[in-house]
């Protein structure tokens, strides 16, 4: 959410940081709202203030004897009071509408962030390995020969867009869970949660896909949604709290399943895993003073590659335009796994700097120092890893001449075989 300060103070500072995602954002209306609400509110509170006044002159007023004065200041107080009383509905009712305007209003991009309006536009940062050479066949074809996804099945029992994981193929997509919760709690100090997959409708709004992007998410009550990602249930373990300095940076890791409609992308990367509506993700969160929030994202993306530099996975960085950003965030940088079968670059992770957005939101805030004033912290995510196109790239990359699969090493303890063959 947007510091209603900001707003009322550098509103073209916000209209410039919406053109410049490329989205559109009700700000006309909240500033007749607002002016609407400001000047309501100002006329009630010189209500209050002018009934306070008059109430302090009926006690003088009768200690002087004046007991006709006494009552009409009592009447005038009490008419007073009562404009207040009145009035209270219509301030709590332009308040909430004033809320659910800012709810729908996108995060301003930070000034590093590159114009744009497309993925075409985006900024490669950096790359790292070797891009594969030779022929490949798509991963589809590789799971196919080894036995190791079937999509026909997973289609067959709960609709497009779902995959069943068989054999290896399972046992893959266990390792590559495992391994990569393992690297980030023990190699990059994370702390580790195995959250819920189901929050309720704060949750959601505390992190930002609701109320605007509830037609992706998998609603399963009236007040319950599947996760679309862990990002959501582990931000919010901290909603409606106050931390102290000293417990920030705060560095959490949580596998979970992800579940999203994705109602926005419909036929597009449709073959094979590319593109699921279930898929399994190791999330990286962390919480950190403002000051330190871009030094924490750089890391953060630090963190999210080594796991791919330890596969020996060629990749690379780009930094988002802002055109291509989502709705919350301040900072993108995506990191793309190249899948030879394919002959492509595929997203695996996207990693951001949300600044206070998501915090004021969900009113997580910290003290720098006992009964200081509570600040909104910067919140950051990313994945450390998404599963599919992670185990899509490894079987289109790996795949020997002779038809098996070379795993990479860190892989081999977990899978129990340095090579996985037809059989």
């Amino acid at each position: 959410m947007i510091d209603r300060q900001l707003l009322r103070n550098n509103l073209d500072q916000v209209r410039a940081g919406v053109a410049k995602k490329h989205m559109s954002a009700p700000l006309d209306e909240w500033a007749t709202v607002y002016a609407e609400f400001n000047a309501f509110k100002q006329e009630l509170e010189a209500h209050q203030a002018e009934s306070n006044r008059v109430s302090k002159t009926i006690g003088q007023l009768m200690g002087q004897g004046k007991k006709e004065e006494a009552e009409a200041a009592k009447i005038e107080a009490k008419r007073l009071s009562d404009l207040v009383a009145a009035g209270e509905p219509r301030a709590r009712e332009l308040e909430t509408r004033l809320t659910d305007l800012e709810l729908s209003i996108p995060n301003v991009p930070h000034e590093s962030v590159p114009e744009g309006k497309t993925a075409e536009e985006n900024v490669v940062i950096r790359t790292w390995g070797e891009k594969p050479t030779g022929e490949f066949k798509p991963h589809w074809d590789v799971a196919e020969d080894l036995k190791m996804i079937d999509l026909e099945r997973g289609s067959k029992i709960s609709g497009s867009g779902f995959v069943v994981y068989t054999g290896w193929g399972a046992r893959l997509q266990r390792a590559l869970i495992n391994f990569m919760v393992d690297h980030q709690t023990t190699k990059n100090g994370y702390y580790e949660i195995y959250p819920p997959y189901v929050v309720n409708t704060a949750s959601l709004i505390g992190t930002g896909q609701l109320p605007k992007f509830e037609e992706d998410l998998y609603k399963v009550d009236e007040d319950g949604y599947l996760i679309p990602t862990a990002e959501v249930p582990v931000t919010n373990l901290y909603r409606d709290e106050i931390l102290s300095a000293d417990q920030l940076t705060v560095k959490m890791a949580a596998f979970s399943g992800c579940f999203r409609k994705e109602a926005g992308a419909a036929g597009k990367d449709t073959r094979g895993i590319q593109r699921v509506h279930q898929f399994d993700k190791v999330e990286l969160v962390k919480m950190c003073l403002p000051e330190n929030s871009y030094d924490e994202l750089e890391s953060l993306v630090a963190d999210a590659e080594s796991v791919l530099q330890a596969l020996g996975m060629h990749y690379r960085v780009v930094l988002l335009c802002g055109g291509d950003m989502s709705f919350s965030n301040a900072k993108c940088y995506d990191l793309e796994i190249w899948a030879p079968g394919v002959e492509k670059y595929l997203e695996i992770s996207s990693c951001s700097n949300f600044e206070s957005f998501q915090a004021r939101r969900a009113n997580i805030r910290f003290r720098r120092e006992q009964g200081g004033k509570p600040e909104f912290c910067h919140i950051l995510n990313g994945s450390g890893l998404a599963t599919p196109r992670l185990f899509a790239s490894i079987l289109e990359a790996c795949l020997q001449p002779d038809g098996s699969l070379l795993l990479p090493e860190p892989l081999r303890p977990y899978i129990g075989t340095d090579r996985i063959v037809k059989g």
